[in-house]
């Protein structure tokens, strides 16, 4: 039912967008862990490859993410928020859509959403799914509100921030001091 309802929020949207699908599973969460044997295009509703042809992409599986994500005509990503997603959002500047499923992606979630205020958290009906039109309208608020706008903006800043501490900044000085100290331990 979800991925019925994410496909034709996607097609509402009139966005642009490359989806990668996982086959479902009737375990919870089973999908995001396990590789199912089934083709996940299977499971999307008739039509839609069809339909979206012009403006979307569907890819079974997986796909190159950061590659992706470092791409100039990404503006968002719909992101379970594991903290690698995370991190390799924040070092491309790409702002999210947060739909995470269990552990620390709930937190990193509301860390995104409610206190860097560089993602969407759409709101799941008491059943626990998003409905198309909130789907649709959280795609619409970040490819073409001001709300978008302003968290492309910030996430640009943190971009910056991230190439700086890979660069020159405590990421680096950090490692260069464990192998400092690794460096001596060997040599005693």
């Amino acid at each position: 039912h979800q991925i019925d309802e994410l496909a034709l929020g996607l097609e509402l949207s009139g966005q642009r967008f490359l989806w990668v699908l996982r086959a479902p599973s009737n375990l919870p969460n089973a999908a995001y862990l396990e590789a199912a044997e089934e083709d996940p295009l299977q499971f999307l509703p008739k039509g839609f490859l069809e339909r979206t042809k012009e403006n979307g992409l569907v890819v079974a599986s997986w796909a190159p993410q950061v590659q992706i994500l470092g791409h100039c005509s990404v503006g968002g990503f719909l992101s379970h928020c594991g903290w690698n997603s995370t991190l390799e959002s924040v070092q491309e500047g790409v702002p999210l859509i947060t739909w995470p499923l269990f552990a620390e992606q709930r937190m990193n979630a509301v860390m995104l959403a409610e206190g860097l205020k560089v993602a969407l958290k759409p709101r799941f009906n008491e059943d626990g799914i998003v409905e198309k039109e909130e789907i649709t309208k959280v795609i619409k608020c970040l490819m073409k509100g001001e709300i978008g706008k302003g968290m492309r903006e910030k996430m640009r800043t943190l971009k910056d921030f991230a190439a700086h501490a890979l660069k020159d900044g405590s990421s680096k000085q950090t490692l260069l001091q464990l192998a400092s100290e690794w460096e001596n331990l060997s040599g005693n």
